[in-house]
């Protein structure tokens, strides 16, 4: 059994505690709470309180501003850390925490889009190279730090140097829903696109696309593409070259179950392309979302990593790359002028 604690108790927080619940051989002992609550775990009103349950690694569900020291505090006892993203708010506190940690090899970060199933399938298909090398990734359907993941990680890039350009518009959009609900009734409002790409000196270009509200206000399109030397990934469709004179286009199909008469209950099952397996949900029966799917599989990752020496889910040094670059995109649009992203410390 391995064991985590949490430091925070939000909405981000019970994410955690309630799919560990549902997973064999892992448990939440409990979480780090300003004040007493009613939740189906322990609550500890300190972090030493907590530390004494002896968990296998502590989970920092916290504000940008806290969580460097905290991490800082943790990696100092020696106790594992999977610090939810980013693990600091600006460039200062990013060299600053790497300086303090870096060379623990204790902190991973929680960086939980590259495991959501479609996009896990998608990476699946661009490393078979089905459409070649990845040249090129667009990706508009999340912010920041999780776009930058994606684009790197579809790329294949490191943590190398790059250039991001960037303008932001603005025009009226309805916003029907949000995080609290449908909006009763709806209005349009100003809304915000920031548009920026971002061209890495090793090779690979990435474009960046996101509008306020993005991740609720469902008419908004969600759009995902990867260009190879062989063709091209759009959303759910590939078509590449397999031979002279013979170009294909082929579907990739998400069998979802519950529809119709189908009475195996609503499910996710397995993402194809042609007779490829891309991807096989491994929580089948708990009718999960992807979210869900995706941070129960980063929690898993990370007890396997402090278990049993597995492979780091996602190290610090990837996140704090992920932000800087997405750093460099807000000053970027902020500007109107070309930033360059360096050579880092965590490189």
């Amino acid at each position: 059994m391995t064991t985590f604690a949490i430091v925070g108790s939000g909405w981000r927080a019970e994410y955690f505690w309630r799919l560990a619940a549902a997973l064999d051989g892992l448990e939440c002992v409990g979480v780090v709470s300003r004040r007493a609550q009613d939740l189906p775990v322990p609550v500890f009103l300190s972090l030493d309180e907590c530390l004494a349950a002896k968990p296998d690694f502590v989970v920092t569900a916290t504000p940008w501003g806290v969580t460097p020291s905290l991490v800082a505090d943790l990696v100092d006892r020696g106790v594992p850390v999977l610090a939810e993203t980013p693990p600091a708010p600006d460039l200062d506190g990013l060299r600053a925490l790497w300086a303090e940690v870096g060379g623990s090899g204790l902190v991973q970060v929680a960086e939980q889009y590259t495991r959501v199933p479609a996009h896990a399938a998608r990476l699946a298909l661009v490393r078979s190279g089905a459409i070649g090398d990845p040249t090129r990734v667009d990706v508009s359907s999340t912010h920041q730090y999780h776009a930058v993941s994606l684009i790197r990680t579809l790329l294949g890039t490191g943590r190398g140097p790059a250039e991001v350009r960037a303008v932001r518009t603005t025009a009226p959009l309805a916003d029907p829903i949000t995080r609290a609900g449908w909006a009763d009734p709806v209005e349009v409002k100003q809304a915000t696109t920031t548009i920026a790409t971002i061209a890495f000196d090793g090779g690979g270009f990435g474009l960046y696309d996101f509008t306020d509200n993005q991740w609720h206000n469902q008419l908004l399109m969600r759009r995902l593409l990867v260009r190879g030397t062989l063709g091209e990934l759009r959303d759910h469709e590939v078509v590449r070259l397999v031979a002279d004179r013979t170009i294909v286009r082929t579907e990739v199909v998400r069998r979802q179950t519950g529809y119709d008469l189908d009475l195996d209950g609503f499910d996710t099952d397995h993402i194809t392309f042609g007779s490829d397996v891309l991807y096989r949900n491994p929580y089948q029966g708990l009718r999960w979302n992807d979210e869900e799917i995706a941070i129960a599989t980063l929690l898993q990752d990370t007890a396997a990593w402090v278990s049993d020496g597995g492979p780091e889910p996602y190290p610090l040094a990837d996140g704090l790359h992920d932000h800087r670059v997405a750093l460099a995109v807000e000053e970027a649009a902020n500007t109107g002028t070309a930033v360059r992203v360096d050579v880092e410390p965590w490189r």
